[in-house]
């Protein structure tokens, strides 16, 4: 071993008695710009890691882009790229037993993917995000983009509503297609992740309040000084966590979840972050259902202007104190504990003491006495329609309470192909569109479907609810309900439904019911009428029968226990 060693890179037999080796593991790859810049921040790790006089050894894993696969069939390898990338770093980490590990993720699955695996090998951890991008710039529509926008202006293009806001250089009206190519080429300026309260930076800053990263990583911009000024002090971090014993599980617990389950309420976060603290709790086998996600959402307010809902970014947020700062007001107010462990050494509270206070004048995050929401906008959802529970992202701004007649779309890709062909239009009853066969198994892999909620939004489109158990982009916003359980795939009650069935959607009893179908109402009649339908549903053939997406089908839980592959008891 240790000859192999000599050969890959340690300088002497000092070093090899010594020296503690730390890998660095970073989802590096091009072609997304949340990814493209990570080895770059690793080689300022490995110097950094050198400096403390400790052996770097630099590998990396896959990633997917979700804003890239969006609506289409790579979209269904997004959601098990979590796994697999929980897999490689414990597997390297353990194979070649690292004493640490430094992980620095850039894109949606991969935050939760590389603290999955830091609960699995539990040798001391250190995240660093790999920031945030900065926001583009519409000049025909004159007024801030990013990625969101571009799928909502397809919508409004298909629909004939997409116009520019003022006049293009030469003095001539922008034609639909022109405001179109304007937006593609400035909605992403930089490398980063997309930058509002997505899913990627939902995760980002929900880690940094379970104190296992750097004070600030979450708000720095991926091209920022402080960026880089992170990698360099994180080799420090590292070494403290060494020293100090400070692992992995001492710091993923359930006080600690409670923080991060607050920030994503004040912050107006992604679905997906149900999906992903319920995975990283069955990695470290700490306690966490729907229902604690529940109670919290019920006592947290939403104090957040931050898109998609709202309209800043967290480039401006970076710009008024970052997330410390909204840290350091939620510890203040007694929301956040800042009495848990990070990786620093330090409390939580001690890690933000120093830092500037939330900018008097700022407008992002609102006193806790002007609320947007009393409560939190995720809400979990039962009822007849998903008996497993079910997720809902609504803001408030959407209204509390819809009802409409079903409308089922067996894939995604059907639903898509109406809206494009413009067939999906307001109706005076409400209409609840039902994407099914989406989930964990019937997907498979359970992907986003940004495309559809997007372009309802582009599109104007008022008196429409979105219900799958699929998933939705950390983009989408809208009334939207997500992760139904039990899945179609295997027998829900979203299998059974049928077009006009009439579904209510009530997000202050936090239910969804099928309250009519067939004609029939009342809920013995329907039960027995949801019973005469199952006697005549036959489950669907699952494809692919090969390869990663049919071995994950075979493995995944539902989406109410995280989707995980590795639940369930010892194996052996």
């Amino acid at each position: 071993m240790q000859a192999m060693l000599y050969s890959a890179g340690v300088p002497n037999k000092d070093m090899m008695k010594n020296a503690p080796h730390v890998g660095i593991a970073t989802v590096w790859w091009e072609g997304n710009p949340c990814n493209t810049h990570l080895l770059d921040l690793g080689i300022i790790v490995k110097r950094a890691v050198q400096k403390q006089n400790m052996l770097p050894w630099q590998f990396n894993t896959i990633g997917v882009s979700d804003g890239i696969t969006m609506g289409s069939e790579g979209m269904r390898f997004s959601l098990q790229s979590r796994e697999i990338i929980a897999d490689s770093i414990e597997t390297v980490t353990c194979a070649q037993r690292h004493d640490a590990n430094i992980s620095i993720p850039g894109c949606d699955k991969n935050m939760p993917g590389v603290i999955m695996a830091a609960a699995r090998h539990n040798r001391p951890f250190v995240m660093i995000y790999g920031g945030t991008m900065r926001r583009g710039h519409s000049k025909l529509l004159d007024k801030p983009i990013n990625i969101s926008t571009c799928y909502e202006a397809v919508g409004s293009y298909r629909y004939g509503v997409l116009k520019a806001n003022c006049k293009k250089s030469s003095g001539a009206e922008a034609t639909a297609s022109e405001v179109m190519d304007d937006i593609e080429e400035h909605a992403c300026p930089g490398v980063g992740a997309c930058g509002g309260m997505y899913t990627a930076n939902t995760m980002a800053t929900a880690i940094e309040a379970m104190g296992l990263c750097l004070p600030g990583s979450s708000s720095f911009p991926a091209e920022s000084p402080q960026k880089r000024s992170e990698c360099e002090r994180a080799a420090e971090a590292i070494r403290t966590c060494m020293e100090k014993d400070i692992r992995p599980r001492d710091l993923i617990t359930r006080r600690s979840f409670m923080n991060a389950l607050v920030l994503t309420m004040v912050l107006g976060g992604s679905t997906n972050a149900v999906l992903h603290f319920l995975a990283m709790a069955n990695s470290a086998d700490v306690d966490l259902t729907l229902e604690d996600i529940h109670r919290v959402s019920e006592a947290t307010p939403f104090l957040a202007d931050l898109a998609p809902s709202g309209k800043h970014y967290m480039e401006d947020l970076c710009n008024v104190g970052g997330t410390p700062a909204v840290l350091k007001y939620l510890i203040a107010i007694g929301l956040i504990d800042g009495g848990i462990m990070t990786v620093t050494g330090k409390t939580l509270a001690d890690n933000v003491s120093g830092w500037p206070s939330l900018d008097p004048g700022q407008t992002i995050i609102r006193p806790i006495t002007e609320p947007i929401k009393k409560s939190g906008h995720l809400r979990i959802l039962y009822g007849n329609f998903a008996p497993g529970g079910a997720v809902a992202k609504i803001t408030g701004m959407e209204g509390d309470f819809f009802t409409g007649r079903a409308r089922v779309f067996n894939k995604e890709h059907e639903l898509n192909s109406a809206l494009s062909a413009g067939l999906i239009k307001d109706e005076e009853e409400g209409q609840v569109l039902i994407v099914r066969y989406e989930g964990p198994k019937g997907g498979p892999g359970m992907p986003e479907q940004l495309q559809a909620s997007a372009a309802i939004m582009g599109a104007g489109l008022k008196k429409i609810a979105l219900v799958t158990d699929g998933r939705y982009s950390g983009a989408s916003h809208g009334f939207i309900v997500g992760h139904v359980v039990p899945e179609a795939a295997v027998g829900g009650p979203i299998a059974l439904v049928e077009n006009d069935d009439l579904i209510t959607i009530d997000a202050v009893k936090n239910s969804i019911d099928i309250v009519e179908a067939s004609g029939i109402k009342g809920a013995a009649g329907i039960a027995a009428e949801l019973e005469r339908r199952r006697r005549g549903w036959k489950p669907p053939k699952m494809k692919p029968v090969r390869g990663v997406l049919a071995k994950y089908a075979r493995l995944v839980g539902d989406a109410s226990h995280g989707a995980v592959t590795d639940a369930g008891g010892p194996a052996w």
